[in-house]
């Protein structure tokens, strides 16, 4: 009996295995037309970091990153005043230039690295090298490490906590050097210079007020702060910091934030309650990937009253397959941009074998253009992670 049961055991390891190969291969069939032709595109890119263009309105300096609030409207009643909050609503007039600029970085290195994993062509690595330079290690345009006049509102802030969201777009930087860190275009020197700069940023995430207020918000904030924190610590290999990554998950942000039912109550509770659960969900999905091991798997970690990231997933799927089974109100904006293929889909199929999840995932869009859209998708280049 003990052979028996030990052979059903590893048979099902070996199906679990086999099912997590075949949907990255599928994936990498799926995707693969689309990443050489955005390489193609990153091949010709120059770069453009925060120096390119600044704001009368930033009280840092060139190499400080900016941006103004997304929600805030100057006042009628008084419209030389402060602005004011309206809450899920963008102020189309706003400063967003280095916000932009960044996600522009993000889909060169994404493109960049996927193409190299697909191909192991070197081409790839050598451009990608030109843009982490500019950005990390060249004095005359790199953003320096911090975030502390993001989401500034006029009138009452030169930056805010909530702000740090905007580096959202880094994780996907931080896991292109780590897929293309072993090849010969990138030498020690520079790669040494790039893993300092997040380093320097994981540090004033930690240690800065902006940086511990976002740490402690009770929403998709501190979500995405752990998930950021995750993936520039991977590069960085603090497993200090990432072991206390995985603690907070399992003891501050899944307890704290998601409902027993999966779903997640402060994100129903705005205007755009759609759109942010997914995005939140998102995160989430991000940190399980970011963070699990063989010996702390977040995947399958379950809090005492049935909380995970499976219960999350299998909340939210219903409706990001079929929106109009959403019974709440439709978001304030951006209601019929979402879903695209989102990576709670593409990853939460591939950890749980699940061919409906990935069978939605392909039928959405891979590649959206909305602007909101993008910078409420910081993944978007799958591959990479798998």
């Amino acid at each position: 009996m003990k052979r028996l049961g030990l052979f059903y055991l590893l048979t099902f390891i070996s199906f679990s295995c086999f099912a997590q190969v075949t949907i990255k291969l599928q994936a990498q069939n799926v995707l693969r037309k689309q990443i050489l032709g955005e390489a193609e595109w990153a091949m010709t890119q120059s770069p453009i970091t925060v120096t390119a263009e600044s704001s009368s309105l930033s009280t840092g300096g060139k190499h400080d990153f900016f941006s103004q609030a997304d929600y805030f409207w100057p006042n009628p009643a008084n419209p030389s005043g402060p602005y004011i909050n309206r809450d899920g609503e963008t102020n189309p007039a706003n400063f967003i230039a280095h916000r932009k600029a960044m996600i522009r970085f993000s889909a060169i290195i994404g493109s960049l690295a996927s193409a190299y994993q697909l191909t192991g062509d070197e081409k790839y690595v050598k451009q990608a090298v030109i843009h982490l330079k500019a950005w990390f290690v060249n004095p005359e345009t790199l953003m320096n490490p911090n975030l502390s006049f993001s989401q500034a509102v006029i009138g009452s802030s030169t930056g805010r906590s909530w702000g740090i969201i905007d580096t959202i777009h880094l994780v996907e930087v931080a896991q292109g050097i780590i897929v293309m860190e072993k090849a010969k275009s990138l030498n020690k020197s520079d790669l040494s210079k790039i893993k300092k700069w997040f380093a320097d940023y994981i540090l004033w995430l930690n240690t800065s007020k902006n940086g511990v207020a976002e740490k402690t918000a009770k929403n998709n904030h501190s979500a995405c702060w752990v998930m950021q924190v995750a993936s520039f610590a991977k590069l960085v290999k603090d497993e200090t910091m990432l072991d206390s990554l995985r603690w907070m998950y399992k003891n501050v942000q899944l307890p704290n934030q998601m409902a027993t039912d999966g779903s997640f109550p402060l994100e129903l509770a705005r205007t755009k309650p759609y759109g942010y659960s997914i995005f939140n969900l998102d995160a989430f999905t991000m940190i399980c990937q970011i963070l699990s091991t063989p010996k702390d798997n977040l995947w399958k970690f379950e809090t005492a009253d049935g909380k995970a990231i499976k219960k999350g997933i299998s909340y939210l799927y219903p409706f990001v397959a079929d929106k109009s089974k959403w019974s709440l109100k439709p978001d304030v904006m951006f209601w019929d941009n979402w879903p695209v293929a989102q990576p709670l889909l593409i990853f939460g199929a591939n950890q749980f074998n699940n061919y409906d999840w990935f069978t939605t995932w392909k039928k959405l869009d891979l590649k959206p253009t909305n602007e909101e859209v993008i910078r409420n998708l910081p993944v978007r280049h799958p591959l990479i992670w798998m």
